[in-house]
């Protein structure tokens, strides 16, 4: 998978996604534009909306049928990084019941296994 982030000056960027294309600013406060969010809230929006989908693949594994399903995420800063993330997943399926698929979830989410076991970062300049 490779995605491209064009600058558009200041703090917009814009990245095409197959047949979308996401934009990302920071706000007034920082300096942006607030053209879109900014990549850390990007960032958190990609963990809870991929363990959303992950709940939803493990019940639809089960023939379980969710009546609804929310997952919010928070992050708590230290310096330029998250120093702490936690996932709080909501569902008025029984507990007893959405437990299991939360735990198996934890195992198809691609962004939260990232996370757990962090890729090699190589950063260079492109020819």
């Amino acid at each position: 998978m490779r995605l491209t982030a064009q600058w558009n000056g200041g703090y917009h960027v814009t990245i095409p996604v197959r047949d979308f294309e996401l934009t990302i600013d920071e706000p007034p406060r920082y300096g942006g534009q607030d053209h879109g969010p900014m990549p850390t809230e990007m960032f958190l929006a990609s963990l809870a909306g991929c363990f959303a989908l992950a709940v939803h693949h493990a019940a639809r594994k089960r023939d379980i049928t969710l009546p609804d399903l929310s997952v919010d995420v928070e992050g708590e800063y230290a310096g330029l990084r998250f120093a702490t993330l936690r996932l709080s997943v909501r569902s008025s399926l029984p507990r007893a019941e959405l437990k299991p698929l939360v735990e198996r979830a934890r195992g198809y989410c691609y962004v939260s296994n990232t996370l757990l076991t962090p890729p090699e970062l190589d950063v260079v300049i492109a020819d």
